[in-house]
């Protein structure tokens, strides 16, 4: 480090934490550190505040800042291989991922704290946001404390090996076939303590495979390794496979798109889901 790097960092040492971490991740300079020290003081600003109203960073910074602090991952658009579209690892501090923290703590109280640990998310038809919802809960879950699994367990179109960036193609539908164990589970370090089953090599005949004897072993043994085992499946119109899985796991989340689910469409749904031995925990609606 360089001798003028060390003198600024001195000074903000003796003043913020926040400037230090600024300081370290490049977003000022110790000329801009005395600066702001200097408009800190006379305005009585904290340094945060006095850094931004000198223009020198932005409430993103400060944001990502609190985040280092407090070791909850955040991540920065064009800095990271992920899409936006996991807005709770991008804009955790946002009403949207507000709401998705109150899903979570309803979740926490009516499923997960009666003893459960699996519970499966789907949409009544595709493209309603189900994998959206199951990808940012998942993480909001590991943000938490909560040892996470994400299954993807739709073995006809699956999305999540994209959205987490997995490399590998082998997954759940290996795992069911016998030709691959637990070792393909991935851990993806960018979240607090948040691990990724992909769905795998596509089968011929998904339905099948999930109904397999061997699903409700898998599970079994899942839910005693994770504390939240969450399944991202297909919709419930275009194929069998949700309502097979919900009959293993025992509860369903319903992810519910804002003037385009019909509610007639959630009660057949419902009612389809209770002859199943599980029941709907409760919905979400998405108004993307």
């Amino acid at each position: 480090m360089s001798e003028e790097k060390q003198v600024g960092m001195a000074a903000v040492s003796r003043d913020s934490s926040i400037g230090r971490i600024l300081l370290e991740m490049g977003k000022i300079t110790p000329e801009d550190a005395e600066q702001i020290l200097r408009i800190q003081r006379e305005k009585g600003m904290r340094f945060g505040e006095a850094a931004q109203h000198l223009g020198l960073v932005t409430e993103a910074d400060i944001q990502g800042v609190l985040a280092h602090q407090f070791d909850y991952p955040y991540l920065q658009a064009g800095h990271s291989p992920y899409p936006v579209d996991l807005v709770a690892a991008f804009h955790p501090f946002s009403v949207h991922v507000e709401a998705l923290r109150a899903v979570r703590s309803q979740l926490m109280l009516r499923w997960f704290a009666q003893g459960e640990k699996a519970l499966m998310v789907a949409a009544i038809n595709s493209g309603e946001g189900a994998s959206f919802l199951a990808a940012n809960l998942a993480i909001v879950f590991s943000q938490l404390g909560e040892h996470t699994l994400l299954v993807d367990a739709n073995l006809r179109t699956p999305c999540q090996h994209k959205l987490f960036c997995l490399e590998g193609r082998q997954g759940l539908s290996d795992i069911l076939a016998g030709r691959a164990g637990l070792d393909v589970i991935q851990r993806t370090n960018a979240f607090v303590d948040l691990s990724v089953l992909q769905a795998g090599t596509l089968p011929p005949n998904p339905q099948e495979l999930l109904a397999r004897t061997s699903f409700g072993a898998l599970n079994d043994e899942l839910c005693k390794r994770y504390d939240v085992v969450l399944y991202d499946t297909s919709d419930f119109a275009s194929s069998a496979d949700a309502l097979t899985i919900a009959s293993r796991v025992g509860g369903v989340l319903l992810a519910v798109r804002k003037d385009k689910t019909r509610l007639s469409d959630v009660n057949v749904m419902n009612e389809q889901v209770q002859r199943s031995n599980a029941e709907v925990v409760g919905s979400v609606l998405l108004e993307f």
